[in-house]
């Protein structure tokens, strides 16, 4: 490949932030059974070809130089600035973007993780705080957090195909999970079910959604 990318090389770096990234995720979403580490699996190869490509090798920029005719005189390893051809400020701005997301989604993720860990030392239900606006919050800011990353601030052609597949894996873990806590809580699970959605706040609470994910809320 003769273009110039910058960006690139550094493996040191990519090999720190897979590992540090990594041993955070596994700490907090902690997989007891397969199909958790299923799911885990493909957050892993998500993190894995994200940081790869952002400080190792761009592999989707040289693909699409290579085979599908991306014509610059000096490529950025970042896509957005890329194919906008807007340079260093086009790297800056999806960069804003995405950690502004990235932030949002690891609010919720820890907000919606201590609700839960408080939750089971009494065994009790929880449908307060982010959980009387969306069922799995904890899931929620994770597909958050990975959209900012691997979608707004840094996408590659498999972050882009992973991030639907992740999602899909989540909701089937997600749906096995309330079949366990309907057999726990019965009646007042499916009620709960039937008043709060899924993943996504409804569009009026999304404010409330906003507030209630900051780590300092008891809301």
């Amino acid at each position: 490949m003769e273009e110039h990318i910058a960006h690139s090389g550094a493996w040191g770096l990519a090999i720190i932030m897979i590992v540090g990234i990594s041993w955070v995720f596994y700490r907090y979403v902690a997989p007891k059974n397969w199909h958790e580490w299923a799911s885990a699996g493909v957050v892993q190869a998500f993190i894995i070809a994200l940081y790869a490509e952002m400080y190792g090798f761009p592999l989707t920029i040289y693909l699409l130089s290579r085979f599908f005719g991306l014509d610059r005189g000096d490529l950025n390893a970042s896509l957005w600035s890329t194919l906008l051809g807007m340079g260093e400020t086009g790297m800056m701005i999806s960069m804003i973007l995405g950690y502004v997301l990235v932030f949002f989604g690891i609010g919720i993720f820890f907000k919606g993780w201590r609700q839960v860990h408080r939750a089971r030392q009494t065994n009790a239900l929880v449908t307060d705080g982010l959980y009387r606006l969306v069922r799995h919050p904890q899931y929620t800011g994770l597909f958050i957090a990975l959209f900012g990353e691997g979608v707004v601030h840094w996408p590659t052609l498999f972050s882009v195909a992973l991030f639907p597949v992740i999602v899909l894996a989540y909701y089937m873990l997600a749906k096995k999970e309330e079949k366990q806590v309907l057999a726990e809580f019965g009646d007042a699970y499916r009620a709960y079910q039937q008043r709060v959605p899924m993943f996504i706040p409804r569009k009026s609470q999304w404010r409330a959604f906003i507030d209630s994910s900051s780590l300092n809320s008891d809301n």
